[in-house]
């Protein structure tokens, strides 16, 4: 069965960190867990490197131009992960205030962690709601990205 690294971020992130219900339970425990739903090693201790990079974004200091406008110029690697739709996805959340210039670049860098991933939108949906989830003080934010992407939008009929 072939697994990659966000398959299990997934699974870790729907059974663990969105789940209140769930007692702490230690990594051997997890990784024990992950293998037995059919995981590999390998992409297992991906997963875990790529959450203690994210474990480590929490502990740096707010830039001082967080809050303020700036204009996103990408790489090359950064174009030939993100397409045209994602890349204006990621502009408007900024936007609309879910992502300011640091989660952005948050969320750019849990992004290319994936160095094995084809990145689609939905893929890059959930890394946002990741991210924001694991900021502290992003709480409204986190909850403004996770009515967009569970809320089903009535349409008026005319």
């Amino acid at each position: 069965m072939k697994q990659n690294v966000f398959e299990v971020l997934m699974y870790l992130f729907e059974n663990y960190m969105y789940n209140d219900d769930e007692p702490s339970v230690d990594r051997d425990s997890l990784e024990n867990e992950l293998h037995e739903a059919g995981f590999t090693g390998a992409e297992i201790r991906k997963a875990f490197e790529w959450l203690d990079g994210l474990a480590d974004t929490r502990t740096l200091p707010a830039s001082p131009n967080s809050g303020g406008r700036s204009i996103r110029i990408y790489g090359e690697p950064e174009l030939l992960r993100l397409d045209t739709e994602t890349r204006g996805f990621v502009l408007y959340l900024e936007q609309v205030g879910i992502l300011n210039a640091e989660s952005r670049e948050l969320v750019l860098d849990r992004i290319l962690a994936l160095d094995d991933q084809d990145v689609d939108l939905d893929t890059v949906k959930w890394i946002i709601l990741m991210v924001l989830f694991n900021r502290p003080g992003e709480e409204e934010a986190y909850t403004w990205m996770e009515n967009l992407m569970f809320d089903v939008p009535t349409h008026l009929v005319h």
